[in-house]
């Protein structure tokens, strides 16, 4: 595997908020975290610790940060996730995305690689599947060219902290012209049950030229703890491959997801992403795409959906840096009760990147008066001969079609389900993956019946 240019995408300097907890205790283990033999991977943990220490983690006055606090997260007691064996048997593995029937299935408890509960078919030519922690220790000059050059800890303080303490994840090396046909399943369980817990799960995926892969990433909670889940990914996209990455977020009801991908598409690659978010107290998913060759493309589609005080922010930069490059992006969500939502969405269209084709779109339904979105799409525009639009709306269900229903002898609650399930319709029904359609779109009518 060789080495990528760095990415041009950079978050904006964040303003400092102070250091809390196991933060303090980076010392104590990082003698315990992989690749601590390591010592490129050494000095990059250092490197990042470093960069927490001095500026913490953002604050109100940072630009991508103004409308998601994470006081909450500061006034918490975190202690570092160590592996842990718990009752969890196999064939009691949720199955909401075929986790209990998929040909390739890593599992993780808190973070960590559990192979008890894993299991991997047999693979094709060419393809590689194995947990960060495992590559760490046995073959780190796997990671060496590749991990901290996408996803760099100076520009992005969450991927700071998860550069620092990163425990175990999932490293997918698809070489030139492999092709994954089934899913790869990976299942990230949040478990509470012994007190507060953070872990830090880091992926990489590198896809060669000419090859393809699809990912579902599942995230669920057990019990009713808080956790913290702050993860990084690193995709690698080259020449004419396709990857296609499909998670679904549904932590417990007291925990924080924070999760940052970034993505880099060379020369006629895409990448496709959806992400579907309910779970959580409160949860981020930013997501970041570098258009970096000719003829490179995204799909980036999301839903969402939140009641009670839930927050759930959707951040998004797509950087098209190449001529010939497209994007489409489709954000929905419905939200209820005191629930708080926000969308950020940036398009940047650099000097020279004539005849590039972004567009993006955030629509929203709020169900109840106590409920709110901030919605803030952007556009940056360098270059003269662009298609590029961007839209945004907010509003509640439309009384005429209501009406529509309940004259017909459709109930109510029934009514309002039908309307809300078409309104996400779209996104679901665009997903890659045929096979999640439906369990999503049970996830919602679930939702909604509370």
């Amino acid at each position: 595997m060789t080495a990528a240019p760095r990415t041009a995408i950079n978050a904006t300097a964040a303003p400092i908020a102070a250091p809390w907890g196991y933060v303090a205790r980076f010392e104590e283990s990082r003698r315990a975290l992989p690749g601590a033999g390591a010592p490129w991977l050494a000095a990059l943990r250092e490197r990042a610790y470093a960069h927490v220490a001095a500026h913490g983690l953002p604050g109100p006055k940072s630009e991508e940060w103004r409308y998601t606090s994470l006081n909450a997260l500061l006034k918490a007691d975190f202690a570092l996730a160590t592996r842990t064996l718990n009752g969890i048997p196999a064939d009691r593995l949720p199955t909401t995305v075929a986790a209990g029937q998929a040909a390739h299935r890593l599992v993780f408890v808190n973070g960590w690689y559990r192979a008890d509960l894993s299991r991997l078919g047999a693979l094709p030519a060419g393809v590689e599947i194995a947990p960060l922690a495992q590559v760490a220790a046995e073959r780190p000059a796997l990671l060496r060219d590749r991990l901290g050059t996408l996803a760099e800890p100076d520009g992005l303080p969450m991927v700071a902290l998860n550069t620092a303490f990163m425990n175990d994840g999932v490293v997918l090396r698809l070489a030139k012209g492999a092709v994954l046909s089934d899913p790869l399943v990976v299942l990230f369980i949040g478990d509470a049950s012994e007190g507060a817990v953070a872990y830090h799960p880091r992926h990489l995926f590198v896809a060669e030229a000419g090859s393809q892969a699809t990912i579902v990433e599942h995230h669920i909670g057990l019990g009713s703890g808080a956790y913290f889940a702050n993860s990084a990914t690193e995709i690698l996209v080259e020449d004419g491959a396709i990857l296609r990455h499909c998670k679904i977020q549904d932590e417990a009801e007291a925990a924080f997801h924070l999760a940052t991908t970034v993505a880099r598409i060379a020369r006629g690659g895409n990448f496709d992403s959806f992400v579907f978010s309910q779970g959580g107290r409160l949860a981020r998913n930013e997501i970041r795409v570098d258009l970096a060759g000719e003829g490179a493309g995204c799909r980036l589609n999301g839903g969402y959906l939140a009641k009670g005080r839930q927050v759930t922010d959707n951040t998004t930069v797509i950087d098209h840096r190449s001529p010939h490059t497209s994007s489409r992006e489709t954000y929905k969500g419905v939200l209820d009760g005191d629930a708080r939502a926000v969308f950020q969405g940036r398009i940047v269209v650099r000097p020279g990147a004539q005849k590039s084709d972004g567009q993006q779109l955030n629509n929203t339904l709020l169900l109840s008066t106590g409920a709110e979105i901030d919605s803030k799409p952007a556009l940056d525009i360098h270059a003269d001969d662009v298609k590029c639009s961007h839209g945004a709306t907010a509003g509640e269900l439309d009384d005429e079609q209501l009406f529509y229903l309940r004259s017909r002898g459709i109930p109510e609650e029934r009514a309002r389900r039908i309307l809300v399930e078409a309104f996400l319709g779209d996104v679901i029904d665009g997903i890659a993956l045929a096979g999640l359609r439906e369990p999503l779109e049970e996830m919602v009518a679930h939702w909604m019946n509370g």
